[in-house]
This record gives C-alpha cells, sequence and structure tokens, in this order.
C-alpha cells in the first residue's frame, strides 16, 4: 500500500482519518492561506486543498500521496475564517445567528508525479437566532477559536442550529470522509 501522509497539523482533521485504520503521517504544509482578491469561498477552498496537499507531495520519496483539506465558512459569499480569538468568534455567532451558512470542504490528494484528485463537499448550517448571552455562554464553554465559522458541531456547538444539511456528517468537522475514502481507493489504498 502506497504512503500516506496528512498535508494538515488540524487534530480535528487527525483524529477523522484515523478512524479509516491506516497508516499515515503528518506534515505541516507551508502554505499561505490568505484569499486573494475578489476569490470566492469554495475556490478558495479549492486552491488552498491543492496548495497544501502539493507542498507535501513535492517532499515526499516514492509512492506516497499527500492529502490537504480546507474548509471555508461562506456567509452571504464572504469568508469567514478562524476567529482565533473570543472577540472575533462572538462577532461571528451574531453574524450567523438566525441565518444559514455554507461550508466549502475541499479536498486533494496529490502524488509527487503530478498527479492529483480532488473532491469537495458542501455543507450548509442553519443557525438558530440566537442571544448575545447565549453566544459569551457557547463561546466561554467551548473556546472555538481555531474553528472556521466559531463552532464545534461535534461538540456543543451542535446546539446552536435549527439544521444542518449534508452529505456527509464528518464533512462539518473539517474532512468529509465519505470522499475521503473514494480519493484513496482511486490512489490504490485497500480500504473496506
Amino acid at each position: 500500500m502506497p504512503r500516506l501522509v496528512l498535508a494538515s497539523t488540524s487534530r480535528y482533521r487527525r483524529e477523522l482519518l484515523e478512524r479509516l485504520r491506516l497508516p499515515f503521517d503528518v506534515a505541516r504544509p507551508e502554505v499561505d492561506e490568505t484569499a486573494l482578491p475578489g476569490e470566492p469561498p469554495q475556490a478558495l477552498a479549492v486552491r488552498l486543498a491543492e496548495a497544501k496537499a502539493r507542498a507535501v507531495a513535492r517532499v515526499l520519496d516514492g509512492d506516497g500521496w499527500a492529502l490537504g483539506s480546507d474548509q471555508v465558512a461562506d456567509l452571504a459569499g464572504r469568508a469567514l475564517g478562524k476567529p482565533g480569538h473570543r472577540e472575533a468568534a462572538i462577532a461571528q455567532l451574531r453574524a450567523m445567528s438566525g441565518g444559514a451558512v455554507r461550508f466549502h470542504t475541499a479536498l486533494c490528494l496529490a502524488h509527487p508525479d503530478g498527479r492529483a484528485l480532488a473532491a469537495i463537499d458542501l455543507t450548509e448550517v442553519r443557525f438558530r437566532t440566537l442571544t448575545d448571552a447565549e453566544i459569551e455562554r457557547y463561546v466561554d464553554a467551548e473556546q472555538p477559536f481555531d474553528c472556521a465559522g466559531s463552532f464545534k458541531s461535534e461538540g456543543l456547538g451542535i446546539a446552536l442550529f435549527e439544521a444542518i444539511d449534508n452529505r456527509d456528517p464528518t464533512a462539518l468537522i473539517g474532512l468529509p470522509l465519505i470522499a475521503t475514502c473514494a480519493l484513496l481507493r482511486q490512489a490504490g489504498f485497500a480500504l473496506p
């Protein structure tokens, strides 16, 4: 079986990939994640997933594959990044309160010889109308500062929603495993 390297230091992606019970290494991709002027959220996610995978694939020896992923929260065509701190998380959740946010989660599996396989998953999250007190309680309890959209759907963040519409429940956490499995099978990995 070929070598697999996760081109991400995200603990969420690592934990999801571990579910597949494949051996893999982890490498930090050296990629500038700044959006290009006027770049739509979906295009940003696709570009960054590919850039991460290719950056790591370039340094692989032999028959390895690098798996890159990126997720961009899209609020009415505006990309929301990771908040980084409490005030930004509160502001993001206030902006999303009572509305819908689309999450574009892109994947790229890249080989050192230049081959690449790609997929994208779309998840729509509809938020309840949230009070400032609810937002502050949530942010203080879960501190989702490293999560696009300022919430953890696998944790207490689920209480913020009216509904989630998607094909793959793991996509919202950061790595759509259904699409990941399909790409890995295409690349020659043995999965159930």
